[in-house]
């Protein structure tokens, strides 16, 4: 499958979706935080809140970009078009990457905006402890694993549902929250919120989803090997409508349909 959206358009759907990422993430977390002074109650509304505008924003983008969101799941489709598969070139992913890490800090100070605060405030929420880390490494890996997973069965049209689900219960199960991605992080250092995460905890923040990204490919490729194409990948069912899949359904990944927070 080809996506047949010029680059442009296809990095402006990045930016802007990825800034609503952010939007919504801060955006909810700001006013959960204003709600409730039960940190509990604010993360089940964060949680609740960026689950679903996070499906939303990928049902969205993802026919016209692939709504990767995220430049592990950039480099996850890069990978996949070095190894022979679809995905993106080179020059490609460093424009999805560029457009990611800027609609980040757009929607980061959009929100701050949004809420009547100082835009561009660095967080001063120091998120550090080697087991903070670990806990990012898991969440990068899962959220990579689950994208790369449901591409190599066949069955992409389950990923904004399931990335959203996954994303909902690993900001619960992970110490770290579940930032799992290495743009919405830097825009997050940009809001003094709920949400925010302090500059001097960002490198290792990255550096722990760039090894959970690596990790999250390897356990794909071990436990499904290579991603299916064409009439290897198992159809939703078995009428013959559903084995036929549009372009505009079926974005471009590096199995199949990519996302991410």
């Amino acid at each position: 499958m080809t996506n047949k959206a010029s680059l442009l358009r296809r990095t402006a759907a990045e930016l802007i979706g990825t800034a609503s990422l952010l939007v919504v993430v801060i955006g909810s977390g700001i006013q959960a935080e204003a709600l409730s002074h039960d940190t509990g109650v604010a993360l089940v509304a964060n949680s609740l809140a960026s689950a679903i505008g996070l499906g939303l924003i990928i049902t969205l983008f993802g026919p016209l970009s692939g709504a990767h969101l995220n430049p592990v799941v950039t480099l996850t489709a890069w990978w996949a078009r070095r190894a022979g598969g679809e995905g993106l070139d080179a020059r490609e992913a460093f424009a999805y990457a560029a457009a990611q890490t800027a609609g980040a800090i757009g929607g980061a100070v959009l929100a701050e905006t949004m809420f009547g605060r100082t835009p561009g405030t660095f967080s001063t929420q120091v998120r550090g402890g080697g087991h903070l880390l670990i806990g990012e490494i898991v969440a990068t890996a899962g959220l990579v694993l689950v994208i790369q997973g449901l591409g190599r069965i066949g069955r992409p049209r389950l990923v904004p549902a399931a990335v959203a689900a996954y994303i909902a219960a690993a900001i619960w199960f992970t110490s770290s929250g579940s930032f799992a991605n290495p743009a919405g992080t830097i825009g997050r250092a940009f809001s003094d919120s709920f949400t925010g995460i302090a500059p001097q905890s960002l490198p290792g923040f990255v550096a722990a989803q760039l090894i959970g990204g690596v990790l999250g490919l390897a356990l794909a490729t071990l436990l499904y090997g290579r991603e299916l194409h064409g009439a290897e990948a198992e159809p939703a069912s078995g009428s013959p409508e559903e084995r036929e899949v549009p372009v505009a359904d079926m974005p471009r990944t590096g199995a199949a349909f990519e996302a991410v927070v």
